[in-house]
């Protein structure tokens, strides 16, 4: 009897909805709205898209809706871009219309509904968030404060490598130790911090409630929850463990890192002069009532995840395109050899010497962009898209993977051909941490290559590169295993 009453009561609660979306269409504006397959009540089209929206297959629609298209994903509308017209319109000529991030039920908790800096609604608090991260984090004078260090974190991959029996002969899973090698790097510019060793425990944690934060973030699996909010119960058990892993890791990032260097500067005296790291510029705000103590937090789990895990894939993509194409990783060993001499090792003030090495960067993230859709946009009110009406507090999608791979706008982009060149964001909401990352590429993949040959594993001719894609996330799926053959100088 209670199945019967639950099963009847559910039938009218989806026939009230279906009614109220009829009534609701009936009484609405007529809008002009972008092509797309026609949806049906409730569901939008998610049952004819499913919860994969990653770039490829977004790419599939637009061959068959064109460069603006509109997918109605349950309640959310999906807008996605995929020309260097509309892109621009996107993120230049209505930068400010469209400047909004959308988040959804995962990322409201990992963002505390927006209070980080990359999450939040465009307006007064992403602008003071940007003003008070670029000075610490994204000048020209950081990274010649820091590139000493980077150069020294990759000398010490360098010499773990040599130092490692497998790596010349059955080879080793690199991007384990260039992992413990971008914490380093970020974590020397945030805390004045360094791990010693990958079996750091403090590390271990970090590493494993970072890596699970990602996998929950990312993942698809939650979509039908965030599109359709009657079936958001069965998200329960989900949202509890995105919960707890938040709590955890904040926890972590507090005790260990922010409230240490609180005691450190507190320790200090007054006006005592010395270079400050990172956190120091961002407590201060907070002590000026500039942020409250959340944001703090939240401006160091964006670094966490933003900073060290989408440059350590492209390192990683980059890597394995240089041991599946030996006659490039040739070229640009020959290069640095030539412009700075056998075994004179790579430093950041020569990255500009070697316009291949920069060419293979700039190849890596056109072939094999970490954020192939870029971050989402939003628009707050209604808005205009090229002759389109777009619903207020639309989801916008750039397919810039789309962009660098359409075969009407590069030759044969499917190869990687570091000839080619590619800019690597624009706009408002562009990557503010482009300035880091590129000097930290160059540095790693260019010391790598000449002080290794780069080979597949024994019995291979190629390393695998299939992807996985995420939210908004493309990295390689299996982590390759690459043999390390040393040079002689």
């Amino acid at each position: 009897m209670d199945l019967l009453l639950l099963e009847k009561s559910l039938i009218a609660v989806f026939a009230a909805v279906v009614l109220a979306t009829v009534i609701s269409k009936l009484r609405g504006k007529k809008l002009k709205l972008p092509p797309g397959p026609i949806p049906i009540p409730i569901f939008g089209n998610w049952l004819q898209v499913g919860d994969d929206l990653n770039h490829r297959n977004l790419v599939d629609y637009a061959k068959k809706f064109g460069d603006l298209f509109l997918l109605r994903m349950g309640q959310r509308n999906l807008v996605v871009v995929s020309s260097p017209n509309l892109t621009k319109e996107v993120l230049h000529t209505q930068g400010v219309e469209f400047g909004s991030r959308t988040r959804n039920v995962v990322f409201d908790i990992f963002t505390g509904k927006g209070q980080d800096m990359v999450f939040t609604v465009y307006g007064e608090h992403w602008r003071k968030m940007r003003r008070i991260m670029t000075v610490p984090f994204f000048t020209n004078k950081v990274v010649q404060r820091n590139r000493e260090g980077w150069e020294f974190e990759a000398a010490s991959v360098v010499e773990d490598v040599k130092k490692n029996p497998d790596s010349a002969t059955k080879g080793i899973v690199l991007r384990k130790r260039l992992q413990l090698m971008m914490y380093n790097n970020m974590f020397r510019i945030m805390f004045d911090r360094r791990f010693e060793s990958e079996d750091d425990p403090l590390f271990l944690r970090l590493k494993a409630l970072n890596g699970e934060r990602s996998r929950l973030a990312q993942s698809f699996e939650y979509n039908y929850g965030d599109f359709i909010p009657i079936l958001r119960p069965f998200l329960r058990g989900y949202l509890r463990i995105c919960q707890d892993v938040k709590d955890r890791r904040l926890a972590l990032l507090k005790k260990y890192f922010v409230d240490e260097r609180k005691q450190i500067a507190s320790s200090k005296p007054t006006g005592g002069e010395g270079l400050k790291c990172a956190i120091d510029h961002i407590i201060e705000a907070q002590q000026k009532g500039e942020i409250n103590e959340d944001n703090v937090l939240y401006i160091v789990e964006n670094i966490n995840v933003a900073a060290i895990e989408t440059t350590l894939w492209s390192i990683e993509w980059g890597i394995a395109e240089l041991v599946n194409h030996p006659e490039i990783q040739s070229k640009l060993r020959n290069e640095i050899d030539t412009v700075l001499g056998p075994g004179v090792q790579i430093t950041e003030p020569e990255l500009h010497k070697l316009p291949y090495l920069q060419a293979v960067i700039k190849e890596t993230l056109r072939l094999r962009m970490a954020i192939p859709l870029l971050v989402p946009h939003m628009n707050l009110n209604d808005a205009k898209l090229a002759g389109y009406d777009i619903p207020a507090e639309s989801k916008i999608l750039v397919n810039a993977w789309w962009l660098a791979n359409n075969p009407e706008s590069w030759k044969k982009p499917e190869e990687f051909r570091p000839e080619r060149y590619v800019p690597f964001g624009v706009g408002r909401r562009s990557c503010p941490g482009i300035i880091l990352a590129l000097p930290i590429l160059g540095i790693t993949i260019g010391r790598l290559v000449q002080n290794f040959e780069l080979l597949p594993p024994p019995g291979q001719s190629k390393v695998d590169t299939s992807e996985k894609g995420g939210q908004f996330s493309l990295h390689i799926l299996n982590h390759s295993t690459i043999v390390m053959k040393p040079r002689s100088f």
